[in-house]
């Protein structure tokens, strides 16, 4: 931390304030010292889609949306600002690029400056992925064994090969949460969350790992220390430099020197905001179910777990080590399947009518035609999906995955649309089944599953996500656990609690508890043998499509007429007639 940060006063009526950026908007809450949310306030941001797979934002639009939400929240919560102890960051693990000064440089073909970040969700970097996942360097061990084009140095190299003079003339490269805390207080500390879960940094041995960039392409970053992208390198929940500067508390409407928080990845604050809601933080599973899903495990010792991320020393509860894993689309990977249904535009309708998202009109209506949530499971009618719209994040780490929809007829009813929309949410549940079987097999286990996040708040989801894994559910007394999580760093800071552990303790709680239903349990175990199934055959699909494009590259250049058939295991290549090629 650089500099020596003066002792703000802590009194018993004191406020602490978490701001979680995610995907498509900024929000900030305010919590008193119980963890009791007074106020919370959300800004949109835009997300920039252009060709191909290249998904971006703005750090300046984010920042003033940001300020935006905090300004309000607070005004709205009653608390004088003078009564705000500390405030915590978490975002989105997206790109921010910085030119000197700090003004943005653009990272797309559009050139256009204010669309900076490359978004975490961005697909550009999936060659680089797989160039830098044929090295096997040992670093890779610790995402899982292959690192994914989320990730911030694939999107690195992308840069320095696709917009060399950005790159070069880029002054800073931080995770948006660490762009954050710089904005607020002017200290480049990045956190050991985003570093270690997306750059690569060994935080275990409080080190980057020189050879690897060297391998990668990356050597530049080792020529310069590492400048731009982390030398100082801080847990979660310490005090960044100074607090907020005073360009930034009157853009927040706080204090000079208002503690912040080194900040954190948001499914990483969904997690401190729940898994210590009942026993120990290694019991719960911390399952983050938003626009993508994270699943956060902590144990006491490094689990390494084959296509999930991780084994991350002090990224998420200081101390301790985490196993990463989700599905890059979830929530989205819904409201992608949804939109393909031709009752979907009317149903889209009642939904802006009735005031709620469609998932919360068609949850509402499912259990309207239930005796039970579990129920619902027989109301699927031989629809099964496999929602992997935006490839595998674990436990396979295949981006090229595809989603697979299977037992569709000609209905165009709403009754149907129902029936699609709960296939999805079970097949949510079996990806996240694989996931916590996956790590059983390799020793890192749980007894529940505790979720947080916008698309999981619906008692239907949590109900379904509970006979489809076999877990119990447990829902937190807090109803933005994201956001408290990230207060919960504020509070670290501010000195209100000692320590992130202490935190949890102290400000998360049980609320609702959903057992699987065990009369369903058959059902489930019948549907998840379906979707592995339909699993393996899109991958043995797609390796026989990789190998035949190979072949026929091979075909074309010896030149002849060739016969070439798909058989069992493999493919037969024969060769009828030869050919002069023209030259």
């Amino acid at each position: 931390m650089s500099g020596e940060p003066q002792q703000k006063a802590i009194t018993d009526d004191s406020v602490m304030i978490g701001v979680d950026v995610g995907t498509a908007s900024a929000r900030a809450g305010v919590f008193d010292g119980s963890g009791t949310m007074l106020a919370t306030a959300k800004r949109e941001i835009t997300v920039f889609r252009g060709a191909g797979h290249a998904v971006e934002q703005s750090s300046r639009e984010i920042w003033q949306a940001v300020c935006e939400a905090v300004k309000e929240a607070v005004s709205a919560s009653g608390a004088a600002a003078e009564r705000v102890a500390g405030i915590g960051f978490d975002a989105t693990c997206s790109l921010v690029v910085l030119g000197e000064a700090g003004e943005p440089l653009a990272v797309g073909d559009t050139n256009e400056a204010d669309r900076n970040i490359i978004v975490w969700m961005d697909h550009r970097a999936t060659p680089q992925a797989e160039r830098i996942n044929a090295l096997h360097h040992p670093v890779l061990h610790y995402v899982g064994g292959k690192i994914s084009p989320e990730m911030e140095t694939p999107k690195l190299l992308w840069l320095k090969e696709n917009r060399r003079e950005i790159f070069d003339r880029a002054w800073q490269f931080f995770d948006l949460a660490d762009f954050l805390t710089w904005r607020c207080t002017g200290d480049l500390a990045r956190s050991t969350c985003t570093l270690t879960c997306k750059w690569t940094y060994l935080a275990h041995e409080k080190r980057w790992d020189e050879d690897y960039f060297r391998q990668i392409g990356l050597e530049e970053l080792v020529s310069e220390g590492f400048y731009r992208i982390g030398q100082h390198i801080v847990e979660p929940g310490a005090r960044c430099g100074n607090g907020l500067t005073r360009e930034a508390a009157a853009e927040l409407g706080l204090p000079i020197g208002t503690p912040v928080a080194a900040g954190m990845i948001d499914a990483h604050a969904g997690g401190i905001g729940t898994a210590g809601a009942r026993g120990s933080a290694t019991q719960n599973l911390a399952y983050v179910f938003g626009t993508s899903s994270c699943t956060m495990t902590t144990t006491t010792e490094p689990v390494f777990v084959p296509g999930v991320w991780g084994p991350y020393y002090s990224a998420m509860v200081p101390g301790m080590w985490l196993n990463e894993g989700g599905q890059s689309a979830a929530g989205a990977a819904i409201d992608q399947l949804l939109a393909f249904h031709p009752a979907a535009r009317e149903a889209a309708e009642l939904a802006r009518q009735r005031g709620v998202p469609l998932p919360v009109l068609l949850a509402n209506f499912v259990l309207q035609g239930v005796s039970a949530a579990s129920e619902a499971v027989e109301h699927t009618h031989g629809i099964h999906v496999v929602p992997e719209f935006l490839g595998n994040r674990a436990p396979f780490a295949d981006p090229h995955a595809r989603a697979i929809v299977a037992g569709l007829g000609m209905e165009s009813d709403f009754e149907n649309l129902l029936a699609l929309y709960i296939a999805g949410i079970c097949g949510i549940g079996y990806g996240l089944r694989q996931i916590i079987e996956t790590q059983d097999r390799a020793g890192a286990t749980v007894e529940n599953i505790v979720i947080s996040g916008g698309a999981g708040q619906h008692p239907l989801i949590r109900q379904l996500l509970a006979d489809a894994t076999g877990r119990t559910v447990l829902a937190t007394k807090a109803s933005e656990p994201v956001l408290l999580g990230a207060a919960i760093l504020g509070a670290c800071a501010g000195g209100l609690v000692s320590s992130v552990s202490e935190g949890m303790a102290r400000y998360t709680a049980v609320a609702g508890e959903y057992p699987p239903a065990t009369q369903y349990r058959e059902r489930h175990q019948r549907r998840y043998a379906t979707f592995q199934r339909l699993q393996e055959s899109a991958r043995e699909r797609e390796a026989y499509c990789a190998r035949l494009g190979a072949l026929c590259g091979k075909v074309d250049s010896a030149g002849g007429i060739y016969l070439i058939t798909l058989i069992a295991g493999g493919i037969r290549v024969q060769k009828i007639k030869g050919v002069k090629r023209e030259r």
